[in-house]
């Protein structure tokens, strides 16, 4: 059986974009268990609360919910549970003194198959104040009305 290749978008964390600013955005793979594998291929993921972190020289993604597969029975692992992200040495050590800054945090922003593998895409981000929210909210209600005063000329 050929390899699937391209992207395949399975899950997105759409309140990361409301909640924050993405800086820079970074493509790390995940460590998986197989059923967790079959579980993301069925598409029962979610990254609302998701969040990673760096310990020694290692990046952490946390509050990841991935179902347990319903055909797993024994080898199903905690849906929960703290997971590895796979990088480089070099750009965990960048973004560490990027974290270290203040206001600033890694947040999983998307998780996709690319060529038949699980990918993560984690954004640095700083977070958006209440009135930042409302600003962008109020800017896109402007641009809908401006769209259907265009739409009804």
């Amino acid at each position: 059986m050929p390899k699937a290749l391209g992207v395949k978008q399975i899950a997105s964390n759409r309140k990361a974009f409301h909640d924050y600013f993405v800086l820079d955005r970074y493509e790390a793979g995940i460590e998986l268990a197989g059923t967790e594998v079959k579980s993301v291929r069925a598409g029962t993921l979610n990254l609302k609360d998701s969040y990673c972190m760096i310990k020694d020289g290692e990046i952490f993604v946390r509050g990841m919910h991935i179902s347990p597969y319903e055909k797993g029975n024994i080898f199903n692992r905690d849906p929960v549970r703290i997971r590895r992200l796979l990088m480089h040495k070099r750009e965990i050590r960048k973004l560490n003194a990027r974290v270290m800054q203040e206001g600033i945090a890694l947040i999983p922003l998307s998780v996709y198959f690319r060529d038949s593998r699980v990918k993560v895409e984690v954004g640095l981000c700083k977070g958006k104040k209440l009135y930042d929210k409302r600003e962008s909210d109020a800017k896109r209600q402007a641009d809908r009305d401006m769209d259907r005063m265009m739409k009804n000329r």
